[in-house]
This record gives C-alpha cells, structure tokens and sequence, in this order.
C-alpha cells in the first residue's frame, strides 16, 4: 500500500501494488497520482514496463483518470475493468462531461486531461471472473451501491477485499485531523442506491474476508467495515427521505446530512466533527442524495393533474 496523494492531501486514496509472480496495480487516482505511482514502482525495483495489470475498481475519475497516461507509460499492462467500466475507459467522452458538470472550474485543477485506454488493452471482468496472478487467483465481484460500474477483487490467499468505494471510506487520522476514524457511505452522483448497498454488503460479508482495503483510505477489520456499511447505507438513504422538500438545494442536504454524521459520532463518544475535514465529500454526497431521492420520488409519486406541456 502507498499513499497517492490525491489533491496533494495525505490519507486521501490509496494505491496497491502487488509484486508476485505478476506485478499487479488496484486504481490509478488521476494524472496528480502518477509520481506517486512511479515512486511505488521504484522502491520496488520495477518499472512502469514491469506492470502486467492495472485494476479498476471503478471508472470515477478519482480512480481511474490517470489511467490513460499510465497506458502510454506501461506497455505491457493490461487494464481490468466492470464492463460498463470499460466502455467509458475507452471513450470517457460521457464521463468527462459529467464529472465537469459536478466540479465546474475546479475540474481541470483536479483531473487534467483525461486520455482513453486502447480498446485492445482492456480486460473485462464479469461477476464471478478470476484472474490468475501467478502466485495467487484475484476474484471480482459485480458491486453497485455507490457505482453501477464498481468491482471488488477479492484475494482469498490474502482473506482481503479490494473494495474501491463500495464499502465506504475511512477517514483516517492523517486525513481529518482527528483522534479518531470512522467510515461512511459514499453517495457521490448519481448511482447511489441503498438496496444495492444491502446486496453488495451482504455478498461480501459471505467470503469471509478478514481485513477490506478502501481506495479512501486504507485497511479495516472486515467486520468493522462491513457493519458501518449495512446501517450507514440505510441512514443516508434516511437522511435524505426526511429532509427532502421540493427544490432542495445541496447545500441544504448538505446540513441535513452533516446533522447525521455528527449524530453518529457523539453516539460513538467521538466530538463533533469540523466540516473543514470532510466538507467537500459530504456535499458530494449530499448531491448524490439529493439525485437518489428526486429520481425515487419521480418513479413513485402519482401522476400529476397538471396539462403536460
């Protein structure tokens, strides 16, 4: 494990490298992350050259944006990804669009350029696939809940799981500033969906892993991770029910929501949390609720009396 240093901060994203019989990478962060990426490979005593896989949790330009660059760099490797994952790799045309629309003027600070990944270069792995690494067998698993084009990896020699965002983020001690750490959902836009939380949680709670290792940031005891997720799911989809009102702007879900966090941590005996630590991801996940629970409103609510224009 190395620290990526996304956005320049400490305890932020993780990179996993693995240096057996294959040399092995989970996540590439954006363009920023490639020094970080590099350096890791160097005090292994390898080289981009040296990669034989790149693995993508999921196509979120925090994860996957400096993959394209990586290709150029690392000519060999191949880049394993969900399937819907892949289309956008390779024409990330939608996924630019969209990620703009989310970080407005901020977008080309973050992320850069994005470039494809050559169709010939990526490697689709379906529910159930496994990937022979020489001296091991990865298992990926088809996980929605926070990406309908999210894969864990599952190690079973290792009794780990690779979760990318799927079980939550751990915000570490490093990172917040804290004296404690704890984990939440992420609900970022726009495939947030508790139910697939439940369902992902429990599948991964059936391989009997003993340690998960998030993208944000780090190791967990499985059973701590997994717990976090099957109530927190469930409390933000609860959160965002009771707050909503027609026209309800982020920033109100925001409040709403950093009302629950800081609920749940003085439940846990922890102080209130300062906002200035984790304030931009909770207002993306704030406009990720705010997305979840219009769109469950529209497919529920009755047919309204109004003449359609």
């Amino acid at each position: 494990m190395f620290d990526m240093l996304e956005h320049g901060l400490p305890g932020r994203l993780s990179g996993y490298l693995f240096a057996g019989e294959r040399t092995v990478l989970v996540d590439t962060g954006s363009f920023r992350c490639l020094p970080q990426i590099l350096a890791a490979l160097d005090t292994l005593g390898a080289r981009p050259d040296d990669l034989d896989y790149v693995v993508l949790t999921h196509a979120h330009l925090d994860h996957a944006g400096g993959a394209g660059q990586l290709a150029k760099l690392a000519a060999r490797a191949m880049f394993v990804a969900h399937p819907r994952a892949a289309r956008h790799l390779a024409d990330p045309a939608r996924l630019i669009a969209g990620t703009r629309a989310v970080y407005g003027e901020l977008y080309d600070a973050l992320f850069g350029q994005v470039r494809p990944i050559p169709a010939d270069r990526l490697l689709v792995r379906n529910d159930g696939d496994t990937l022979d690494i020489g001296d091991r067998t990865l298992v990926f698993y088809d996980t929605p809940g926070h990406a309908r084009h999210h894969i864990c990896i599952h190690d079973p020699a290792r009794r780990a799981i690779f979760s990318g965002d799927a079980l939550g983020v751990r915000y570490v001690r490093s990172f917040t500033g804290q004296d404690y750490e704890f984990i939440l959902p992420s609900s970022s836009p726009t495939d947030f969906s508790p139910a697939d939380v439940r369902r992902t949680v429990a599948r991964m709670a059936a391989l009997d892993a003993e340690v998960v290792y998030h993208a944000h940031f780090g190791p967990s005891p499985a059973d701590e991770a997994l717990t976090a997720m099957q109530s927190e799911g469930d409390a933000f989809a609860r959160v965002a029910e009771l707050a909503w009102q027609p026209d309800m702007t982020t920033d109100e879900m925001t409040a709403a929501l950093t009302r629950h966090v800081n609920g749940r941590l003085a439940a846990l005996g922890h102080p209130e949390l300062d906002a200035r630590h984790i304030g931009d991801d909770l207002w993306l996940d704030a406009m990720g609720l705010v997305h979840y629970e219009r769109t469950r409103r529209s497919r529920t609510d009755p047919p309204s009396d109004r003449p359609s224009i």
